[in-house]
């Protein structure tokens, strides 16, 4: 690592710092916060951005929510009952919970949230499909009633990440679900202030006063969210010494990840807590390809490209430490889980280089360039983008890297244009494995053949797989049926997966009882 950048860092980051925190007062609890992407965007269903999720959490609740052992609990729900054919699900709200303008919630305004978030969402596009009725029974129950049984109803409405299904007041979640709503209006335990939001500076949240936590321990993102600050600042530091630095000074309390190079030097530390994230706590590294133009609209190409990727080789560009990275795992439902798989591994028998470039003369490539999306300023993204496009060029692909920032790279990946007319064809990302253990909920394979899904990968074995998948009655057949998604994942080529790996948090050591997650979470944590 470059000590004397650090220290540089380490002598800026006050000033930097002093002007970011300005709105403080000396009396309130203030925990001050560094995400490693910027918050641009107020709505979890018009994006996927991580920073986006963070902020869902503080300001928005949701009907279920998945705890630190993957289980899924109630949440804004009070009880519920399934029907013995599997086909009517009624649910009834927690007594007394309102919005962040006074007025209640409603069973009204969760069916609204429901169908604007089914519209946006893979698995509930899949729900609201063999959907027969989803209607209000009174002020505080709903009924969803199904003409076939599906699976997965209960993960659907909890699940942690993507397009998270949150709740809005119906007369926000009756607007198009392809815009950002107007107004921030949640029941979540923060406020957020948005006449003082500083896009590029802080984004500050307040407790919520009116917020009534569940009773039970917080666990994950379920459980009582018991807030023990006034207020959070999330603090924008592009810089990645500098961030480290501001930390070190006592400058930030908690960093939503910390760069590889700094993990050692900072485990020296003892007023620096390095979480330890393992199995779906950790992240998948992944190449996203463009099925929609050439030259991955031919599957053979996107073969050959699968087969130049050596994950160790991009693991490695990371710098991490051993032990928080995996030399390679295949597995689209994340390795050291309950769901980890090896189906379809068979294809990468043989992989490397030379492999690679026999599949792309065969395939008949014929040198048409690849436009590569890199996030220059992503301290994960940019040097495994590198190696990436590095070994794509030596298997013989005409890589052109199209450099920026990553939020730049995250709108550019949304257009389907051809390359001639500012379009893409490859582009590096991450997943959060809590993201993709559910195989129904899992982006590799849940939006097959949807439209405004980046990549646009379609294989009708998929959408047969995954019908079956959301009717399974027993453990063994979704295992079953989950091995054989999986294959067909590799053989079409969805993505290519890129590696398994720890981007752990760094915080205070005086922060005090805080949950690890794989998405930063603000309550029950408090300083001693």
């Amino acid at each position: 690592m470059n000590f004397r950048r650090m220290a540089r860092a380490l002598a800026l980051a006050p000033i930097a710092l002093c002007a970011a925190l300005g709105g403080a007062t000396a009396q309130e609890r203030t925990l001050r916060v560094s995400l490693n992407t910027e918050l641009q965007v107020l709505d979890p269903i018009v994006t996927t951005i991580n920073a986006t999720r963070v902020f869902s959490y503080l300001v928005y609740d949701m009907l279920f929510a998945i705890d630190g052992e993957g289980n899924y609990q109630p949440q804004m729900v009070e009880t519920y009952t399934v029907s013995d054919d599997r086909l009517t699900y009624s649910f009834r709200l927690r007594e007394g919970l309102e919005w962040s303008d006074g007025t209640p919630v409603t069973s009204e305004d969760a069916v609204a949230s429901i169908r604007r978030w089914a519209q946006r969402e893979a698995l509930g596009v899949q729900i609201m499909r063999i959907a027969e009725g989803l209607r209000v029974v009174d002020a505080r129950t709903f009924e969803l009633k199904l003409r076939e049984p599906y699976a997965f109803v209960i993960e659907a409405l909890g699940k942690p990440g993507n397009v998270i299904p949150v709740m809005m007041p119906a007369r926000l979640a009756n607007l198009p679900a392809n815009t950002a709503v107007p107004e921030v209006v949640g029941s979540g335990p923060f406020l957020f202030d948005r006449a003082g939001w500083r896009p590029g500076e802080r984004a500050t949240f307040r407790r919520n006063p009116r917020y009534r936590p569940r009773t039970e321990p917080a666990s994950g993102l379920a459980g009582g969210k018991v807030v023990h600050f006034d207020r959070v600042d999330l603090i924008s530091l592009p810089d990645q010494a500098t961030r480290v630095a501001a930390l070190q000074a006592n400058e930030v309390d908690y960093l939503e990840i910390i760069a590889a190079d700094y993990i050692e030097p900072m485990r020296r530390n003892r007023n620096i807590t390095i979480a330890q994230p393992r199995g779906a706590g950790q992240i998948m590294a992944i190449v996203s390809l463009n099925h929609a133009q050439p030259p991955f609209d031919n599957p053979a190409i996107r073969r050959a490209a699968q087969l130049a990727l050596n994950q160790e080789e991009v693991m490695a560009s990371i710098g991490l430490p051993a032990g928080m990275y995996l030399s390679e795992c295949r597995s689209l439902f994340m390795c050291d889980t309950a769901t980890q798989s090896n189906a379809g591994a068979d294809v990468f028998r043989n992989a490397g280089i030379e492999r690679a470039r026999t599949l792309l003369r065969e395939a008949g490539y014929n040198n048409e360039p690849l436009v590569f999306l890199h996030s220059e300023s992503s301290a994960l993204l940019n040097p495994m983008g590198v190696v990436i496009a590095d070994q794509m060029r030596r298997a013989g692909f005409n890589v052109q890297l199209a450099t920026s920032d990553y939020a730049t790279v995250a709108q550019r990946r949304l257009k389907r244009d051809p390359v001639s007319a500012g379009g893409w064809s490859m582009v590096n990302i991450i997943w959060n494995g809590i993201d993709l253990v559910n195989p129904l909920a899992n982006p590799g394979v849940a939006y097959n053949c949807a439209t405004h899904y980046s990549g646009w990968y379609c294989d009708p074995r998929q959408t047969e797989l995954l019908r079956r998948l959301a009717s399974a009655r027993t453990a063994e057949e979704r295992t079953r049926l989950a091995d054989e998604l999986q294959a067909a994942f590799h053989d079409n080529v969805n993505y290519i997966l890129g590696g398994q790996f720890s981007a752990p948090a760094a915080y205070r050591s005086e922060l005090q009882n805080v949950i690890e997650f794989p998405i930063p979470i603000f309550w029950n944590m408090s300083r001693r």
